[in-house]
C-alpha cells in the first residue's frame, strides 16, 4: 500500500508539470494574442495536454519497469477514463455550449445555450456510436459503455488524422528543405516586382484623386447654381463627374486593388525564396538539405510499403527493434543480452517518437490556430483543438503497441481492451498512401503552375 502511495505521488507530480506546462504553451504561444476570458477553457486544454503525456509516460515506464506494475495499470485506466469523459462528455458539451454563443440571432439565455448544447451533444453521440458500424474494430461481446467502445471509435478518427497529417509531413517536408525544389531568384528580378508593385499603388492612389475631385464638383453644383454655371464648360470638358465614369473609375480601382494584392503576395514570395537560396548555403541549411532526401527516401519507401500491406492485407507482428535484433544475431554474427539492449533500444526509440510527435502537432496546432482563430471564435477552436489533440495521442498510444517488444505490449493491450489493432494499422496505410498521393499531386501542380520571373 505504501509503494501505491509513492507511486501515486510521483504519477500526480508528473501530471501537475505536464499541465504547467500546457498552461504555459496555451498562454505563451497558443493565446498570447488575444484575450482570454474563459479560465475553463485553458484548464480543459491544460488538463487535455497533461493526460496525453501521461500516457506516453506510462509507455516509458512500461519499458524500463518503472513502479509497480498493479500501480501501472491503476493510473493507465484511470488516464483513460478521464480521458474518455472529456473526449466524449466535456470537450464536445463545451464547445457546444460556445457555439450557441456565436450563432446569430440566438438568444443571449444560459438556459437557450444549455438546450442546445443537450440536443446538439446528443446528435454528436449518435453519430460517433454510428461510427463504429463500418468498421470491423471490437468484438461484438462488449458493452455499450466498455471502455474500448470509446477507444475504438476514438481510435478511427485518431488514426485517420494522424495519418493524414503523416502522409502531407512525409511530401512536404522535403519539398521545403531540398534545394532541388528552389527556384532561383536574384535581385533583378525582386526589384521588377516591386516597381510593378510601385505603379500599381500610384495608379490606384491617382484613380482615387479622380474620383474625388469629381464628387467635389459635384457637390459644388448641387448646392449652388452660379458655382454651376462658372463650372458650365469644365463639366463639358471632363466627363468625370458623371455617375457612369466615377462607377466605372470604382470598377477599374477594385481590378487595381486585387492586382496589388496579387504582385504584394508576388514580392513576399521572391523575398522568401531569396531567404531560402541564402539558407541553403549555411552548414544548417546543407544538413537540412541531406536530411530532405533521406525523408524522401523514407517517403518513397513507405507509400511502397503502405501499397504492399494493403494490396496483401498484412500487417507486421514483429516489432522493428526485435526485427533489428535478429538480422544482427542471424546474419551479422554479433553476440549480446536481446532483453536488455531490446529494453535500452526501445526506450530510446520510444522516447524520440514521443518528443517528435508533441513537438510536431503543438507546431501544427499553433499554426492552424492563427490561421482560423479570431477573438470570438478562439474558445470554440481551442476546444476543438484539444478534442482533436487527445485523439491524436490516444491513437499515438494505440499504434505505438506495435513498435514495442512483445513482453511490453501485454499491459497496453489489457489496457486498451480487445481491439482489432490489425484494422488500425491497416487503415493508417490506408489514409497515409491517399494523403501522401494527394500531397505529391497537389505540390506538383503548385510547384509547375507558379511563374518564374
Amino acid at each position: 500500500m505504501t509503494s501505491f502511495f509513492i507511486d501515486s505521488f510521483i504519477m500526480f507530480t508528473t501530471m501537475v508539470f505536464f499541465f504547467a506546462f500546457g498552461w504555459i504553451f496555451f498562454m505563451h504561444y497558443l493565446f498570447k494574442d488575444y484575450e482570454v476570458h474563459r479560465y475553463s477553457v485553458q484548464i480543459i486544454f491544460a488538463v487535455t495536454f497533461s493526460l496525453s503525456c501521461t500516457m506516453f509516460e506510462l509507455i516509458i515506464f512500461e519499458i524500463l519497469d518503472v513502479l509497480q506494475s498493479s500501480s501501472r495499470s491503476f493510473h493507465w485506466r484511470l488516464d483513460l477514463y478521464i480521458m474518455l469523459f472529456l473526449l466524449i462528455i466535456a470537450l464536445p458539451m463545451y464547445s457546444f455550449y460556445f457555439v450557441a454563443g456565436s450563432i446569430p440571432r440566438m438568444p443571449d439565455s444560459r438556459r437557450v445555450r444549455a438546450v442546445f448544447m443537450i440536443i446538439s451533444w446528443m446528435i454528436f453521440i449518435y453519430f460517433f456510436h454510428k461510427l463504429g458500424d463500418p468498421f470491423p474494430i471490437l468484438s461484438t461481446h462488449h458493452g455499450v459503455l466498455s471502455i474500448e467502445q470509446g477507444i475504438s471509435r476514438i481510435g478511427v478518427i485518431g488514426v485517420t488524422i494522424m495519418a493524414i497529417l503523416s502522409g502531407f509531413g512525409a511530401v512536404n517536408y522535403p519539398y521545403t528543405s531540398m534545394f532541388y525544389f528552389i527556384k532561383p531568384v536574384t535581385d533583378a528580378d525582386i526589384a521588377s516586382m516591386e516597381k510593378r508593385l510601385s505603379q500599381t499603388l500610384d495608379i490606384i492612389s491617382s484613380k482615387k484623386k479622380r474620383i474625388l475631385l469629381a464628387s467635389r464638383r459635384n457637390s459644388v453644383s448641387n448646392n449652388s447654381k452660379l458655382w454651376g454655371l462658372m463650372f458650365q464648360g469644365i463639366k463639358s470638358s471632363f466627363t468625370l463627374s458623371s455617375p457612369d465614369n466615377i462607377k466605372q473609375l470604382k470598377h477599374e480601382i477594385l481590378a487595381y486593388e486585387e492586382l496589388s494584392r496579387q504582385l504584394f503576395l508576388e514580392v513576399i514570395d521572391l523575398n522568401s525564396r531569396k531567404e531560402r537560396i541564402q539558407y541553403s548555403q549555411t552548414y544548417k541549411g546543407i544538413y537540412f538539405n541531406c536530411l530532405g532526401y533521406f525523408f524522401s527516401l523514407y517517403c518513397i519507401y513507405k507509400i511502397f510499403m503502405c501499397t504492399v500491406n494493403i494490396l496483401l492485407s498484412r500487417v507486421g507482428q514483429t516489432d522493428p527493434i526485435t526485427r533489428s535484433i535478429d538480422i544482427c544475431i542471424q546474419y551479422l554474427g554479433f553476440n549480446f543480452d536481446v532483453k536488455f539492449w531490446s529494453q535500452q533500444i526501445s526506450f530510446g526509440v520510444i522516447g524520440i517518437i514521443v518528443i517528435t510527435s508533441i513537438r510536431g502537432l503543438l507546431i501544427t496546432l499553433t499554426k492552424f490556430f492563427y490561421a482560423i482563430s479570431s477573438n470570438k471564435s478562439s474558445n470554440v477552436i481551442v476546444l476543438v483543438l484539444a478534442q482533436i489533440m487527445g485523439m491524436y495521442f490516444v491513437s499515438c498510444v494505440l499504434l505505438l503497441r506495435m513498435n514495442m517488444p512483445q513482453d511490453y505490449r501485454v499491459v497496453i493491450t489489457k489496457v486498451l481492451g480487445d481491439l482489432e489493432f490489425r484494422f488500425y494499422h491497416l487503415w493508417f496505410d490506408k489514409i497515409f498512401l491517399v494523403s501522401s498521393l494527394s500531397s505529391i499531386a497537389f505540390l506538383y501542380v503548385a510547384h509547375t503552375q507558379k511563374p518564374d520571373h
